[in-house]
C-alpha cells in the first residue's frame, strides 16, 4: 500500500475516532506520558500489504471492530458460574455483579446439558456438580431472582437442549415483567461442535438444525438484540486441536450456520449480527493474539465475498474468550493464577469483546468463592492497572504478530477447502460448507484430526520437548493442599423433592396438551418456538420436552471407529 492510501486511511480512522464516544479515563502511561489511541506507519511511509492490517474499525477488522478500541468501551467481564441449585448459583451471580462483573454466564450441570431432569435415573450423582440444575421455568426464575434480565447481558453455555432452556429463560423474563424485545445476551446452541468435540447432543444433526433455524427466525423477528448462536471453538481446542484447527473448524461451523439462515430465506445482513463466537485463549501468547486477529479478518472477507453481506455489522466477528481449562494443573495449582493472567492478557490484546478467567482450583473442582474472586480480580487488574486498554491493537505492525496472523489465516483457508471438498456433490441442500461439515462428522474426519494433534502434543510432553511447570519440570513445592468446593448429595435430594412437588401441583392435562401441540408443530414447517414456549409456561420439564422430541426424532449414536 502506498503512502497516500495509508495517510487517507489514517484520516478516515481519525474522523471516526473523533466522532465516537470515549470513556472518561486517564490515557497515559504509569509515569504520565500521553499515549496515542492508535499507532501505525509514519506519515508518508509506504507499507506493502498494509491493507491486510489496516486501521481499527475498518475492513478487514484485523485490528478490531471499533476505531476507539477499549478507549470507547472495555471488554465485558463475564464470569462463567453455576453449581448446586438455582438459589445457590443466584447467590454467586450476585457476588460477581456486586464485585464488578459486567455480565452473567450460566454453567449447567450434566443432566441439564443432556436434556434430562434431576429425577432421571441417568442423572443420579450428577445433579448440581458441574453446573446448576435447571428442570423447569421456575428454576430459571430462581436463578435470576433479584437480577433484572432486561438490564444485564446473559450468556448460556448449552447446545443440545439449548432451545427449550432458552424458552425457560424467556418465560422467567416474562414473569419478571421484562420487555422481551430488550433482552440481550448469547445462547450457545452450536450443535456442530458437539459432534466434533464435546459430545453433548440429543438427536441426529438435521433435527437440531431444524430447531436452530427456528430459533434464528424467532430471535430475528422478536428479540433482535439477542444472539441465538455462539459458535464455539473453546471445546474444540480443549479436546486437543491446534490453534489453527480451532479457528478453522469454528469459523467453518459459523459459515454453516450462515448457510442455514440463507436456506431459510433470511437476510444475511439481519441475522449475521446475531452470530457470536467463543474462543479458547491458551498459553502460547503471540499465537493466541494472532488467532483472534486472523479470525476477524477471515470472517469479514467470507461474509462479504462468499455470502454477500453488505452491512458493516454483518461483517463483524464478535467473540467471547475463556482462558484454557486444559492448561490448568492439579500440581502446584497456585501457578494457575499466572497461567490465567497470561491467557487473559492475550485475549485482551487480541481484542476480545468479553472474557471469562478460570479459577486456580478448577482442575480439581468448581471454584470456591475465594478462587472465583481471584479470577475476577485478574481481569480487573488488567483493566485498571496495566494500561493495555489505552491503545487499540497495540501489537499491530509487529513483524512477528503479523507473520503469525498471516500463517494461521493461510492454514485455516487450507482447512476450509478440505471441508468443502468433503461435501462433494452430496445431497444436503443447505450449502457446501454445511454439507462438508456433516460429512466430516459422519466420517470422523474432525475427531480424527483433533485426536492426532492431541497425540502429538502428548508425545512432546512425555519426551520433555514441551514443559509444564510443576508437572514435568520444577516439581518441588512447599504449597499446601487446597480446600475445594464440594457439592453435597443433599442438593440432589432437595432438587428431586422440589421437582416432585411442582409436578404434583401443576395442571397435568395442560402440560400434555402443550407438549402434544409442540410435536404437531415439529411435523410441519411451522416455527416450533411459540409452541415450545407454551409448554414451558405450563411447567413442562426440560426432560419431558426433550423426551417427547427424542420419541419423535430418535436419538443420535456416534458411529464406532477404530
Amino acid at each position: 500500500m502506498d503512502a497516500d492510501e495509508i495517510d487517507a486511511g489514517r484520516a478516515r480512522w481519525q474522523a471516526r475516532y473523533d466522532a465516537a464516544r470515549k470513556r472518561d479515563a486517564d490515557f497515559t502511561t504509569l509515569s504520565g506520558m500521553p499515549v496515542e489511541p492508535v499507532y501505525g506507519p509514519p506519515e508518508g511511509a509506504t507499507y506493502p500489504g498494509f491493507e491486510r492490517i489496516g486501521w481499527p474499525g475498518e475492513y478487514p477488522y484485523t485490528r478490531g471492530l471499533y476505531p476507539t478500541g477499549y478507549r470507547g468501551r472495555t471488554w465485558t467481564i463475564r464470569q462463567f458460574a453455576g453449581f448446586g441449585n438455582a438459589q445457590q448459583t443466584n447467590e454467586r451471580y450476585k457476588m460477581i455483579l456486586g464485585a464488578g462483573g459486567g455480565g452473567l454466564s450460566v454453567a449447567f450441570d450434566m443432566p441439564t446439558l443432556m436434556g434430562r431432569d434431576s429425577d432421571d435415573p441417568q442423572a443420579l450423582g450428577e445433579v448440581g456438580h458441574c453446573g446448576v440444575a435447571i428442570d423447569t421455568a421456575t428454576d430459571m426464575q430462581a436463578l435470576f431472582d433479584g437480577i433484572d434480565l432486561a438490564g444485564v447481558t446473559t450468556s448460556m453455555t448449552i447446545s443440545g437442549p439449548a432451545v427449550p432452556v432458552f424458552c425457560m429463560y424467556l418465560v422467567a423474563a416474562e414473569r419478571q415483567g421484562a420487555d422481551l424485545s430488550k433482552l440481550d445476551g448469547t445462547l450457545q446452541t452450536d450443535i456442530f461442535k458437539e459432534y466434533i468435540a464435546q459430545k453433548e447432543w440429543l438427536f441426529d444433526p438435521e433435527p437440531h438444525l431444524r430447531l436452530i433455524g427456528d430459533l434464528m427466525e424467532y430471535c430475528a423477528r422478536e428479540i433482535p438484540r439477542y444472539k441465538p448462536l455462539s459458535v464455539s471453538g473453546y471445546h474444540i481446542r480443549e479436546a486437543g486441536s491446534t490453534a489453527a484447527q480451532e479457528l478453522a473448524y469454528t469459523l467453518a461451523d459459523g459459515f454453516g450456520y450462515v448457510e442455514l439462515g440463507l436456506s431459510r430465506g433470511l437476510d444475511v445482513n439481519v441475522f449475521a449480527p446475531g452470530l457470536s463466537f467463543f474462543f479458547d485463549s491458551h498459553l502460547d501468547f503471540f499465537e493466541e493474539i494472532a488467532k483472534f486477529r486472523a479470525a476477524r479478518r477471515i470472517w469479514a472477507r467470507w461474509l462479504r465475498d462468499v455470502y454477500g453481506a453488505t452491512s458493516e455489522k454483518a461483517l463483524w466477528l464478535r467473540f467471547h474468550t475463556q482462558t484454557a481449562g486444559v492448561s490448568l494443573t492439579a500440581q502446584q495449582p497456585v501457578n494457575n493464577v499466572v497461567r490465567t493472567a497470561v491467557e487473559a492478557l492475550a485475549a485482551v490484546l487480541g481484542g476480545t469483546n468479553s472474557l471469562h478467567t478460570n479459577a486456580l482450583d478448577e482442575t480439581l473442582a468448581l471454584p470456591t468463592d475465594e478462587s472465583a474472586e481471584i479470577a475476577l480480580r485478574t481481569q480487573q487488574v488488567l483493566m485498571e492497572e496495566t494500561g493495555v486498554v489505552n491503545v487499540a491493537d497495540p501489537l499491530g505492525g509487529s513483524w512477528y504478530v503479523e507473520a503469525l496472523t498471516d500463517k494461521i489465516e493461510a492454514e485455516a483457508e487450507e482447512i476450509f477447502a478440505r471441508i468443502r471438498q468433503l461435501g462433494g456433490d452430496g445431497p444436503h441442500q443447505i450449502g457446501p460448507m454445511t454439507s462438508g461439515i456433516l460429512r466430516g462428522i459422519e466420517d470422523g474426519w474432525f475427531t480424527g484430526h483433533i485426536a492426532e494433534s492431541a497425540f502429538v502434543y502428548q508425545q512432546a510432553l512425555e519426551k520433555g520437548d514441551k514443559k509444564i511447570v510443576g508437572v514435568n519440570c520444577h516439581t518441588g513445592t512447599v504449597a499446601k493442599e487446597l480446600e475445594i468446593l464440594r457439592i453435597s448429595h443433599e442438593v440432589e435430594l432437595e432438587q428431586r423433592r422440589v421437582l416432585a412437588e411442582r409436578k404434583s401441583a401443576r395442571d397435568e392435562s395442560a402440560v400434555r396438551a402443550a407438549v402434544a401441540r409442540m410435536i404437531e408443530a415439529s411435523r410441519t414447517d411451522e416455527n416450533m418456538i411459540p409452541a415450545m414456549l407454551d409448554a414451558v409456561r405450563a411447567e413442562a420439564t426440560l426432560g419431558e420436552i426433550c423426551d417427547a422430541l427424542r420419541a419423535e426424532w430418535g436419538t443420535y449414536r456416534e458411529p464406532a471407529r477404530f
